[in-house]
């Protein structure tokens, strides 16, 4: 492995760290070297703390080093003031002459800007390396920069006949299709998102908290589509627990475009990432306007015979697994 790839590696490894909490700015990893071997290194603090090269440089125990070493980041070193100071100009004053970039940030506060102000001071500025798994590292961050929405990713468990909710209930409760491992990563899943996002009929059918009662982690934003203001006052999602928006029609057409609509909805409340939990009207509503970008699919052991019949989805399949007796397949749209 080439030796830039190396150390730009370990960044994506320490960014990883970073997120959740890091968001809405994206979670980057920052190294920094000294004769082939590592002399500091730190990833980004929970929103409003340190971005990486700052956690990297204070691991420095040495400081005169920093004028002979490379420092690797897997995001272009920010240039403006924000909740902390510009980080190129960190770099700068320790006369670091050598930064190694994994990708440009497209956030338009940036975007070129820190590696324009870093080769003015006389940096030599390495650019593009493990350019595609950097920006996967961040893929909710780029796509609410580039695509003006948030990273959208559909759930749903189905039975092993096709079905995702049976003919008729007795309780207003879910009916569970999935063992308890499977339900436990999701609520992982909930945790690593800003959103949350459900119909109406979810609400009414389930009585859902959609919180991340069996992780732990910050419950995100509950999204709840209630186009009639049909949904007790009396549900879970209207209790203080968590932050909720309900998106009656008084907030968007419900006779037009709705999946880009709520997209737009959630990009202009800052909401990075959304998941979306259903029901099926929701869920095939953002397959039919091609709006989402991961699916995540369990199939259980569970027969139905008869009620809802799950999404229909097309897209690539990249990952199948086993939790237990369930089966986990995940799809990603390239469309």
């Amino acid at each position: 492995m080439k030796i830039h790839e190396f150390y730009i590696k370990r960044c994506i490894e320490l960014a990883k760290n970073g997120l959740p909490a890091a968001m809405p700015n994206p979670s980057v990893g920052a190294v920094i070297v000294f004769e082939n071997k590592i002399i500091g290194e730190g990833y980004t603090s929970a929103y409003g703390g340190n971005h990486a090269e700052v956690n990297a440089i204070n691991g420095v125990k040495d400081k005169t080093l920093l004028s002979k070493s490379t420092i690797y980041v897997s995001l272009e070193p920010c240039s403006h003031f924000g909740k902390t100071p510009p980080c190129c100009d960190l770099i700068i004053k320790n006369k670091i002459p050598n930064v190694v970039i994994g990708t440009v940030d497209s956030n338009s506060k940036v975007s070129g800007q820190g590696i324009k102000k870093l080769i003015e001071a006389g940096a030599n500025v390495t650019v593009g390396v493990l350019e595609t798994e950097c920006r996967e590292s961040n893929k909710r961050f780029f796509t609410y920069h580039e695509k003006k929405r948030p990273y959208i990713i559909l759930k749903w468990a189905e039975t092993e006949d096709g079905f995702i909710a049976p003919p008729s209930k007795k309780e207003q409760k879910p009916v569970w299709i999935t063992n308890v491992y499977s339900r436990q990563l999701l609520h992982k899943w909930r945790s690593e998102e800003q959103a949350i996002l459900v119909g109406t009929q979810t609400v009414i059918d389930d009585n859902p908290k959609l919180d991340v009662r069996n992780w732990t982690g910050k419950n995100p934003i509950r999204i709840v589509l209630d186009k009639n203001n049909r949904i007790s006052k009396e549900s879970h999602i209207f209790d203080i627990r968590q932050k909720t928006f309900v998106i009656s029609d008084n907030a968007i057409n419900y006779s037009e475009n709705v999946a880009l609509q709520i997209a737009t909805f959630l990009f202009h409340n800052n909401l990075q990432s959304v998941i979306i939990e259903g029901g099926k009207q929701t869920l095939q509503t953002f397959i039919d306007a091609n709006l989402w970008d991961e699916a995540r699919i369990f199939r259980g052991k569970e027969m139905f015979s008869g009620g809802t019949k799950a999404p229909v989805i097309t897209g690539k399949i990249v990952a199948k697994s086993k939790i237990d007796n369930d089966e986990l397949l995940i799809y990603l749209n390239y469309d």
